[in-house]
């Protein structure tokens, strides 16, 4: 793909993934799982990657967070629905992740919503995780420990992702006014910031009750 090309595919990204941070240093918020001498980060400097479930509400990283783990240890990621998955999808998957691993890669298959997958299903990522074929990242707005089976729990390190703050909000506004050249003649205002982050807060706490109660 040439520059003009990749200008094309850009400009036609959601702001949402066009803004999504791309490296450690780009992330705001989860100190205490991606800050210094923190698990991941230590997992990530280490190369040394296992699986896990990413627990919290909409919003906070969850997807960012794996994409970000995948890129800084080079390894093949791949994505997939629990909602619009099935048997094949993750059989098919395997085959591509038994290739990488005779090639000495490793492939991160990351699951959204992991919660709604079917025991058949979880149970056909099990023996794949325990022999190192792929390294399991599952999101989750569900309290894992009672959506996600019991064998499948076990061999996963589940980390709480914590609600984004008014602070974290407006740097993550500040960095995408700063990253995209589109808007490098808008200028905003330290006080309009704040109304941004604090309504951005707001919305993400209205979602959260919306599917509390759906």
């Amino acid at each position: 793909m040439n520059l003009f090309e990749d200008n094309i595919e850009f400009s036609y990204k959601p702001l949402a993934e066009k803004m999504r941070p791309t490296s450690l240093n780009e992330f705001f918020g989860q100190e205490e799982l991606v800050g210094v001498s923190s698990p991941i980060r230590n997992m990530i400097e280490t190369d040394n990657i296992t699986s896990m479930i990413f627990y919290g509400p909409p919003g906070v990283g969850k997807t960012t967070l794996a994409k970000i783990i995948a890129k800084e240890t080079n390894s093949s990621f791949h994505c997939l629905s629990a909602v619009t998955s099935g048997i094949k999808e993750i059989k098919d998957l395997i085959e591509i992740a038994q290739f990488n691993k005779t090639n000495n890669k490793k492939t991160i298959v990351f699951v959204d919503e992991i919660h709604r997958f079917n025991k058949s299903q979880q149970d056909a990522f099990l023996p794949f995780v325990e022999n190192g074929t792929i390294i399991l990242i599952g999101a989750t707005t569900e309290n894992p420990s009672f959506e996600v089976n019991s064998a499948l729990l076990s061999r996963t390190k589940v980390y709480v992702l914590n609600s984004l703050t008014k602070e974290e909000i407006k740097e993550i506004l500040k960095r995408a006014l700063e990253k995209n050249s589109e808007y490098e003649n808008v200028v905003i205002d330290d006080n309009s910031l704040n109304i941004i982050a604090s309504f951005s807060k707001n919305c993400l706490k209205y979602i959260r009750k919306c599917n509390k109660y759906n």
